[in-house]
């Protein structure tokens, strides 16, 4: 991943740090400490937001009481907060963006209340959608005027088109003998990471594209090592007791945008508040079975080399969308007639309405996305703050 300005890195543990030293002497790869949103050491920004240090309780996706992991509640909704200028409306489902077919721009905003089903509109002078990427696309579809009968700044088409996604499919598993008088001092709540070595420079193999790999070593669990649950000192003298390590990898491929993966509306099928259904039409190609089986070749290679016993590979062959990094539908373009945004992120066709979601993404590339949208949506609010300063907006 990019360098930049990061917290100090959760320290390998002894089996991830002979990885890493096998897999940079004989493959000349990179294993290195995953740089995840935690606060390994807080700053005084950290502070003035009211987060804490991350305590590694590896609740995460709970949401993090400590603002230790970084999440809008945490961060961003509370910073935004200190400016007096924010609002907050719970159960409100978005149905269309309006459009003033005289003025020829986006008014509001049309609300749904999720419970009372009360419609409400909102009025604004521009209006930024992140809803994530495939609800962004249901929105604009369902934004339908005289000007825009098949979804807001669909003058090119390609509104719920080219929409990708991370493949997941590939995992590989298996023991490391030794090392049983060694442990770690916390189950460090990121993971360590192979970054891509396929087709960086050119294309040297027979798929488009490339793959991150995930990875980590641990000890074995209770549930891992057969220990029936009873109750008496000898359970709690083997829970007491780490079983043999454990070393995993796992991929996080590039899938390659193209038209036959897309969304669209359903014609007869509404939700409980009366927006028309999303129909996904997503799906593999020979591309992503051929990135499946180079992984799960070189991640086989590269555990055998670092000692790795009992290796099992497989594809787990799960549908897009059980995971996640779903991106495209209203990609970014220079060209109006193939793309619905400029390179501010601006609908072409709608100039007050900005989409920085994964919606906007015109490929996935391997890595993780979510800072790079966050990115991107504070670039075009400073564009869009500067064009309504000049009356453009």
């Amino acid at each position: 991943m990019p360098d930049g300005e990061f917290l100090p890195a959760y320290e390998l543990n002894v089996v991830e740090k002979h990885l890493q030293k096998v897999i940079k002497e004989k493959f000349n790869r990179h294993y290195v400490p995953g740089r995840w949103a935690h606060i390994s050491e807080p700053q005084q920004i950290h502070y003035d937001q009211g987060r804490g240090q991350c305590l590694n309780r590896n609740l995460c996706m709970r949401g993090c009481p400590l603002g230790g992991y970084f999440s809008s509640v945490s961060s961003t909704l509370p910073w935004a907060k200190k400016t007096g200028n924010l609002t907050i409306r719970p159960f409100s489902v978005v149905h269309s963006i309006l459009y003033d077919e005289n003025l020829g721009k986006a008014t509001g905003v049309k609300v749904i209340d999720a419970n009372t089903k009360e419609e409400t509109q909102f009025f604004a002078r521009i209006i930024f959608v992140n809803a994530a990427a495939l609800n962004t696309n249901l929105i604009l579809l369902n934004s339908i005027s005289n000007r825009f009968p098949h979804g807001l700044g669909n003058d090119s088409g390609t509104l719920g088109k080219s929409i990708c996604f991370h493949n997941y499919r590939g995992n590989i598993n298996g023991d490391m003998d030794g090392y049983t008088d060694m442990y770690y001092k916390v189950n460090k709540p990121v993971e360590c990471i192979i970054a891509n070595f396929r087709n960086v420079e050119k294309r040297d193999t027979s798929f488009y594209g490339g793959y991150t790999i995930y990875s980590g070593a641990y000890r074995e669990k209770t549930s891992e090592r057969g220990i029936a649950p009873t109750i008496g000192k000898d359970f709690k003298d083997a829970l007491c007791e780490p079983g043999t390590w454990r070393v995993y990898m796992y991929m996080q491929g590039e899938t390659i945008a193209k038209d036959s993966n897309l969304v669209r509306l359903s014609k007869d099928k509404k939700d409980e508040w009366g927006i028309p259904l999303l129909i996904t039409s997503v799906g593999y190609d020979d591309n992503d079975d051929k990135m499946v089986a180079d992984f799960l070749e070189q991640g086989k290679i590269m555990m055998a080399a670092a000692g790795v016993k009992n290796i099992s590979t497989s594809d787990n062959h799960q549908a897009p969308g059980l995971d996640i990094h779903e991106m495209g539908g209203v990609r970014m373009g220079i060209d109006p007639k193939t793309s619905m945004l400029n390179k501010w992120n601006q609908l072409h066709a709608c100039k007050n309405v900005f989409v920085t979601d994964g919606a906007c993404m015109t490929s996935t590339g391997n890595q993780s996305p979510s800072i790079l949208y966050m990115a991107l949506t504070a670039r075009a609010v400073d564009y869009a703050v500067t064009e309504m300063k000049k009356q453009h907006l």
